[in-house]
């Protein structure tokens, strides 16, 4: 078939959105960071803080520390002051298996156990979440979350809750948390379609076991794709910030310097400083408000697994890979979005999509990657009529697709 997808550099990213992520930052299994917003860095006095963030009438801030010679309140620690209470801390843990399953006897009897069953340990894991409602609605990583068996919710002011998820949606890494609560402090939420490169960022969250650790720096970069963020199989266009991400962190709210929540903190690269991405508070909050209501996410659903089409990929196909799926020759364009396979029994292969087409728009929107293909079906109706415009052998078609919901055995 192809000599292997990565000896020529591919990401194939398959349109199902959820495979499984595999994200870097976790509770304390892994963790996260986030950012947005201004002009200068020092010390700013309630004078002049940003609008949002000055007094207003009636209304007094946040009492500053009583520290002795405590330094002027700026806004970092004004947006952390307000937030602060509403960020709270989630201890999961679940029941593990000492000794893998199938493992020879020879590895039982080293653990020390030669019976079929194996013996038990309790997993803990750390992380962060933030209160979106007052009656008690939290919404974390679902990863933080994952096979849990008891979540314990601790808020600022030490008040513990046992939690209940409602529902985790793998593909997006986002879970929804309730607690048996009331009047409870919530966040603000704000918002990501306006962030830039160079506005401030402060995450909140609970790194290491570090409880209410406030960290800041800047929006480094937007719409980073799953693939950059090294996760392909998530259908989430990140934020990525330099404030200190640390595992722990992960479910932390990123803010902008109004103290308003621009995104969730979610993952880190581990191979690098510095690195750190948040999932758009608009995705987040979308995903958690269909797992409040139903327990459970649909995403839409085609069939496809795809590439980016370049000038360089496309000279590789002619000449370097044996027995293709389809004829590089007759590869038309050299920019776009190539099928490399139509899974059977799926909308794609209805609608009679092919591998070697390569598809110019979706929706009318014209698409340069799978990421951005991956993005315009997300928009769509599960059911409704989404029309491709493909180039097929130098043909351009416009064929009509109707997803369905990505199966489960697909996140």
């Amino acid at each position: 078939m192809v000599k292997s997808l990565k000896s020529w550099g591919m990401y194939a990213a398959v349109l199902m959105m959820g495979v499984g992520l595999g994200m870097a930052g976790h509770a304390t299994w892994q963790s996260f960071s986030p950012v947005r917003t201004p002009q200068s860095l020092p010390n700013r006095s309630p004078a002049n803080m940003p609008p949002s963030l000055a007094p207003v009438a009636n209304e007094s801030p946040p009492a500053p520390p009583s520290v002795p010679n405590a330094q002027p309140y700026n806004f970092i620690a004004a947006a952390a002051e307000r937030v602060g209470p509403a960020v709270v801390r989630i201890d999961a843990s679940r029941t593990v298996s000492r000794v893998p399953p199938g493992a020879s006897p020879f590895f039982r009897r080293f653990f020390g156990e030669e019976g079929p069953s194996a013996p038990e340990r309790l997993r803990r894991g750390t992380g962060s979440g933030f209160v979106i409602s007052p009656n008690g609605q939290i919404i974390t990583n679902a990863h933080v979350v994952e096979g849990a068996d008891t979540v314990r919710v601790t808020l600022r002011d030490g008040r513990e809750f046992e939690g209940r998820v409602v529902g985790a949606d793998e593909v997006t890494d986002v879970a929804a948390i309730a607690i048996d609560a009331t009047d409870l402090p919530t966040v603000t939420l704000g918002g990501s379609t306006n962030l830039v490169p160079g506005q401030w960022a402060i995450a909140i969250g609970n790194p290491l076991g570090l409880d209410n650790t406030v960290t800041a720096g800047i929006i480094s970069a937007t719409g980073r794709s799953s693939s950059e963020v090294g996760s392909p199989d998530r259908r989430v266009r990140f934020i990525q910030t330099d404030a200190a991400i640390n595992p722990g962190n992960s479910g932390g709210p990123l803010l902008n310097d109004q103290g308003e929540v621009i995104g969730m903190n979610t993952a880190i690269r581990a191979n690098a400083q510095g690195l750190g991405f948040a999932i758009p508070i608009e995705t987040a909050k979308r995903i958690a408000d269909q797992l409040f209501a139903t327990g459970q996410v649909a995403h839409p659903f085609l069939g496809i697994q795809m590439t980016n089409l370049t000038p360089a990929l496309k000279e590789e196909l002619q000449q370097n890979v044996e027995d293709p799926p389809f004829d590089p020759s007759k590869l038309a364009v050299d920019r776009g979005v190539l099928i490399l396979q139509v899974l059977e029994n799926t909308p794609a292969a209805t609608a009679g999509l092919q591998p070697g087409d390569v598809i110019l728009k979706v929706g009318g929107v014209p698409v340069n990657t799978a990421s951005d293909v991956q993005e315009q079906v997300d928009s769509s109706k599960i059911g409704d009529l989404l029309a491709l415009e493909i180039n097929r052998e130098g043909e351009v078609l416009e064929i009509g697709v109707r997803p369905t919901t990505l199966p489960r055995s697909q996140n």
